[in-house]
Protein backbone atom coordinates (compact mmCIF):
# COMPACT_ATOMS: atom_id res chain seq x y z
CA UNK A 1 0.00 0.00 0.00
CA UNK A 2 1.14 3.47 -0.83
CA UNK A 3 1.34 5.87 2.08
CA UNK A 4 1.89 9.77 1.55
CA UNK A 5 3.58 11.62 4.28
CA UNK A 6 6.30 14.74 4.87
CA UNK A 7 9.16 15.41 7.43
CA UNK A 8 11.54 17.95 7.70
CA UNK A 9 15.06 18.68 6.41
CA UNK A 10 16.03 22.02 8.38
CA UNK A 11 12.71 23.83 9.15
CA UNK A 12 11.63 22.81 5.49
CA UNK A 13 8.65 20.39 4.92
CA UNK A 14 9.35 17.84 2.30
CA UNK A 15 6.72 15.50 0.77
CA UNK A 16 7.62 11.53 0.67
CA UNK A 17 5.57 8.73 -1.00
CA UNK A 18 6.02 4.89 1.08
CA UNK A 19 5.48 1.71 -0.58
CA UNK A 20 5.06 -0.41 1.98
CA UNK A 21 5.93 -3.93 2.27
CA UNK A 22 6.86 -6.87 4.87
CA UNK A 23 10.16 -7.34 3.70
CA UNK A 24 13.13 -5.96 6.18
CA UNK A 25 15.37 -4.79 3.63
CA UNK A 26 14.11 -1.40 2.12
CA UNK A 27 14.73 0.84 -1.08
CA UNK A 28 15.39 4.48 -0.51
CA UNK A 29 14.85 6.37 -4.48
CA UNK A 30 16.75 9.63 -5.05
CA UNK A 31 15.34 11.38 -7.89
CA UNK A 32 17.26 13.27 -10.76
CA UNK A 33 17.69 16.50 -11.85
CA UNK A 34 15.09 18.32 -10.89
CA UNK A 35 12.33 15.69 -11.53
CA UNK A 36 9.82 15.19 -8.70
CA UNK A 37 9.31 11.84 -6.82
CA UNK A 38 7.44 9.85 -9.23
CA UNK A 39 10.14 10.41 -11.80
CA UNK A 40 10.61 10.75 -15.68
CA UNK A 41 7.31 9.72 -16.82
CA UNK A 42 6.10 8.35 -13.59
CA UNK A 43 9.20 6.01 -13.68
CA UNK A 44 10.18 6.06 -9.91
CA UNK A 45 6.81 5.59 -8.93
CA UNK A 46 5.73 2.33 -10.59
CA UNK A 47 9.61 1.01 -10.24
CA UNK A 48 8.54 1.63 -6.32
CA UNK A 49 5.19 -0.01 -6.56
CA UNK A 50 6.49 -3.08 -8.40
CA UNK A 51 9.77 -3.06 -5.79
CA UNK A 52 7.09 -3.89 -3.12
CA UNK A 53 5.31 -5.65 -4.80
CA UNK A 54 8.42 -7.96 -4.37
CA UNK A 55 8.15 -7.89 -0.62
CA UNK A 56 10.55 -4.33 -0.21
CA UNK A 57 9.33 -1.17 1.37
CA UNK A 58 10.18 2.05 -0.63
CA UNK A 59 10.58 5.39 0.03
CA UNK A 60 10.74 8.33 -1.97
CA UNK A 61 10.50 12.40 -1.81
CA UNK A 62 10.80 15.25 -3.35
CA UNK A 63 14.09 17.28 -2.38
CA UNK A 64 13.75 21.05 -0.63
CA UNK A 65 11.99 23.31 -3.61
CA UNK A 66 11.15 20.27 -5.51
CA UNK A 67 7.19 19.08 -6.07
CA UNK A 68 5.10 19.75 -2.82
CA UNK A 69 8.25 20.20 -0.57
CA UNK A 70 8.76 23.69 1.11
CA UNK A 71 12.60 25.31 0.84
CA UNK A 72 15.20 26.59 -1.55
CA UNK A 73 15.93 23.94 -4.49
CA UNK A 74 19.71 23.60 -4.23
CA UNK A 75 20.57 21.65 -7.20
CA UNK A 76 22.25 18.14 -6.49
CA UNK A 77 25.35 19.79 -5.05
CA UNK A 78 23.02 20.53 -1.55
CA UNK A 79 21.25 17.60 -1.51
CA UNK A 80 23.29 15.78 1.44
CA UNK A 81 20.98 17.63 4.37
CA UNK A 82 17.85 16.45 2.07
CA UNK A 83 19.22 12.56 1.34
CA UNK A 84 20.01 12.31 5.32
CA UNK A 85 16.84 13.08 6.84
CA UNK A 86 15.08 11.32 3.90
CA UNK A 87 16.65 8.18 5.56
CA UNK A 88 16.02 8.96 8.68
CA UNK A 89 12.17 9.30 8.17
CA UNK A 90 12.09 6.11 5.81
CA UNK A 91 13.93 4.65 9.66
CA UNK A 92 10.90 6.27 11.64
CA UNK A 93 7.87 5.19 8.73
CA UNK A 94 9.01 1.76 8.50
CA UNK A 95 10.81 0.99 12.15
CA UNK A 96 11.00 -3.14 10.79
CA UNK A 97 13.66 -2.19 8.15
CA UNK A 98 17.12 -3.08 9.23
CA UNK A 99 18.61 -2.46 5.99
CA UNK A 100 18.27 0.38 3.57
CA UNK A 101 19.58 0.85 -0.57
CA UNK A 102 19.50 3.76 -2.24
CA UNK A 103 19.04 4.01 -5.94
CA UNK A 104 19.48 6.83 -8.14
CA UNK A 105 20.09 8.30 -11.82
CA UNK A 106 21.93 10.57 -13.32
CA UNK A 107 23.00 13.47 -10.84
CA UNK A 108 20.97 11.78 -8.21
CA UNK A 109 23.57 9.36 -8.23
CA UNK A 110 26.65 11.64 -8.67
CA UNK A 111 24.68 12.66 -4.88
CA UNK A 112 24.42 10.14 -3.38
CA UNK A 113 28.26 8.91 -3.77
CA UNK A 114 29.28 13.41 -2.85
CA UNK A 115 27.65 13.05 -0.08
CA UNK A 116 29.34 10.11 1.62
CA UNK A 117 28.92 9.29 4.71
CA UNK A 118 25.48 8.40 4.64
CA UNK A 119 23.51 6.01 6.97
CA UNK A 120 23.29 3.22 3.95
CA UNK A 121 24.14 -0.43 3.88
CA UNK A 122 24.25 -0.10 0.05
CA UNK A 123 24.13 2.46 -3.08
CA UNK A 124 22.63 1.67 -6.87
CA UNK A 125 24.27 3.97 -9.61
CA UNK A 126 22.73 4.38 -12.52
CA UNK A 127 24.44 6.97 -15.39
CA UNK A 128 26.07 9.02 -12.88
CA UNK A 129 26.33 12.93 -14.16
CA UNK A 130 29.95 13.85 -14.80
CA UNK A 131 29.65 17.30 -16.42
CA UNK A 132 30.98 20.24 -14.83
CA UNK A 133 29.73 22.94 -17.41
CA UNK A 134 26.14 21.67 -17.35
CA UNK A 135 23.32 21.35 -15.43
CA UNK A 136 21.27 17.79 -15.43
CA UNK A 137 17.67 18.38 -16.88
CA UNK A 138 15.06 15.28 -16.42
CA UNK A 139 15.20 13.25 -19.13
CA UNK A 140 18.20 15.51 -21.01
CA UNK A 141 21.14 14.70 -22.50
CA UNK A 142 24.73 16.44 -22.95
CA UNK A 143 24.32 17.82 -26.99
CA UNK A 144 27.25 15.85 -27.64
CA UNK A 145 28.54 12.17 -26.70
CA UNK A 146 32.27 12.15 -25.41
CA UNK A 147 35.20 11.89 -27.92
CA UNK A 148 35.58 8.31 -26.55
CA UNK A 149 32.23 7.48 -27.77
CA UNK A 150 32.76 8.92 -30.96
CA UNK A 151 35.49 7.16 -31.66
CA UNK A 152 33.64 4.08 -31.07
CA UNK A 153 31.19 4.77 -33.33
CA UNK A 154 33.24 5.50 -36.29
CA UNK A 155 35.90 2.45 -35.76
CA UNK A 156 32.72 0.44 -35.74
CA UNK A 157 31.11 2.40 -38.71
CA UNK A 158 34.88 1.65 -40.49
CA UNK A 159 34.74 -2.21 -40.08
CA UNK A 160 31.30 -2.45 -41.47
CA UNK A 161 31.00 -3.38 -44.82
CA UNK A 162 27.87 -1.85 -45.49
CA UNK A 163 29.29 1.24 -44.84
CA UNK A 164 31.90 1.32 -46.70
CA UNK A 165 29.48 0.75 -50.06
CA UNK A 166 27.15 3.58 -48.62
CA UNK A 167 30.94 5.33 -48.58
CA UNK A 168 31.40 4.18 -52.47
CA UNK A 169 27.84 5.13 -53.50
CA UNK A 170 28.21 8.82 -52.08
CA UNK A 171 25.54 8.18 -49.34
CA UNK A 172 27.96 9.31 -46.78
CA UNK A 173 28.60 12.98 -46.13
CA UNK A 174 32.49 13.18 -46.24
CA UNK A 175 32.93 16.26 -44.44
CA UNK A 176 31.43 14.96 -41.79
CA UNK A 177 33.03 11.69 -41.79
CA UNK A 178 36.40 13.40 -42.06
CA UNK A 179 35.72 15.60 -38.78
CA UNK A 180 34.71 12.16 -36.64
CA UNK A 181 37.77 10.91 -37.70
CA UNK A 182 40.09 13.69 -36.25
CA UNK A 183 38.68 13.30 -33.59
CA UNK A 184 39.88 9.56 -32.74
CA UNK A 185 43.43 11.25 -33.20
CA UNK A 186 43.04 13.36 -30.02
CA UNK A 187 44.30 11.68 -27.20
CA UNK A 188 42.38 11.67 -24.36
CA UNK A 189 42.44 13.87 -21.08
CA UNK A 190 42.60 13.07 -17.82
CA UNK A 191 39.84 14.87 -15.42
CA UNK A 192 41.74 17.80 -13.69
CA UNK A 193 42.07 17.13 -9.96
CA UNK A 194 38.99 19.48 -8.93
CA UNK A 195 36.72 18.34 -11.81
CA UNK A 196 33.37 16.23 -11.12
CA UNK A 197 35.16 13.30 -12.26
CA UNK A 198 37.68 13.28 -10.10
CA UNK A 199 35.52 13.70 -7.12
CA UNK A 200 33.33 10.77 -7.94
CA UNK A 201 37.02 8.59 -8.53
CA UNK A 202 37.72 9.64 -4.79
CA UNK A 203 34.39 8.77 -3.17
CA UNK A 204 34.58 5.80 -5.14
CA UNK A 205 38.00 4.72 -3.76
CA UNK A 206 36.72 5.79 -0.11
CA UNK A 207 33.10 4.21 0.00
CA UNK A 208 32.48 2.65 2.95
CA UNK A 209 29.26 0.39 2.14
CA UNK A 210 28.95 -1.42 -1.05
CA UNK A 211 27.54 -0.49 -4.98
CA UNK A 212 27.10 -1.20 -8.18
CA UNK A 213 27.18 0.73 -11.25
CA UNK A 214 24.77 0.37 -13.91
CA UNK A 215 25.56 2.04 -17.17
CA UNK A 216 23.21 2.27 -20.27
CA UNK A 217 25.97 2.37 -23.08
CA UNK A 218 24.10 4.22 -25.53
CA UNK A 219 23.46 6.63 -23.24
CA UNK A 220 25.53 9.85 -23.62
CA UNK A 221 25.75 10.69 -19.61
CA UNK A 222 26.90 7.07 -19.45
CA UNK A 223 29.62 7.52 -22.11
CA UNK A 224 30.91 10.50 -20.23
CA UNK A 225 31.25 8.21 -16.97
CA UNK A 226 32.92 5.41 -18.71
CA UNK A 227 34.95 8.01 -20.44
CA UNK A 228 36.70 9.96 -17.67
CA UNK A 229 35.72 7.69 -14.38
CA UNK A 230 37.65 4.89 -12.86
CA UNK A 231 35.54 2.76 -10.87
CA UNK A 232 37.31 1.61 -7.74
CA UNK A 233 36.94 -1.83 -6.78
CA UNK A 234 32.75 -1.30 -7.77
CA UNK A 235 31.15 -3.69 -10.27
CA UNK A 236 29.66 -2.15 -13.08
CA UNK A 237 27.07 -3.34 -15.09
CA UNK A 238 26.04 -2.49 -18.96
CA UNK A 239 23.15 -2.94 -20.70
CA UNK A 240 23.20 -2.19 -24.47
CA UNK A 241 20.35 0.52 -24.52
CA UNK A 242 20.50 4.54 -25.00
CA UNK A 243 17.35 5.03 -22.50
CA UNK A 244 18.52 7.11 -19.80
CA UNK A 245 15.49 6.32 -17.49
CA UNK A 246 15.53 2.56 -18.85
CA UNK A 247 12.16 3.57 -20.37
CA UNK A 248 9.92 0.60 -21.81
CA UNK A 249 11.43 -3.21 -21.81
CA UNK A 250 14.76 -1.36 -20.01
CA UNK A 251 12.71 -1.12 -16.95
CA UNK A 252 12.63 -5.03 -16.35
CA UNK A 253 16.33 -4.99 -16.69
CA UNK A 254 16.95 -2.45 -13.98
CA UNK A 255 13.99 -4.24 -11.62
CA UNK A 256 16.27 -7.36 -12.02
CA UNK A 257 18.99 -5.48 -10.69
CA UNK A 258 17.81 -4.00 -8.04
CA UNK A 259 15.87 -6.66 -6.67
CA UNK A 260 19.03 -8.65 -7.08
CA UNK A 261 20.95 -6.35 -4.77
CA UNK A 262 18.00 -6.07 -2.21
CA UNK A 263 17.75 -10.26 -2.03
Amino acid sequence: MRHQLSFLCEDAALAASLDDAPGTTGLLIVSGGNEIRSGAHRGMAMLAQRVAAAGHPVFRFDRRGIGDSEGENGGYTRSGADIAAAIAAFRTAAPHVTRILAFGNCDAASALLLHQPLALDGLILANPWTYDDAEPDAGEQPALPPPSAIRARYLARIKDPKSLLRLLKGEIDIGKLVRGLSVMKRTPQAAAPDSLAARLDAAMTALACPATILLATGDRTAQAFIAHCRPANIPVEHLDSASHSFAGGDADWLFAKISERLS
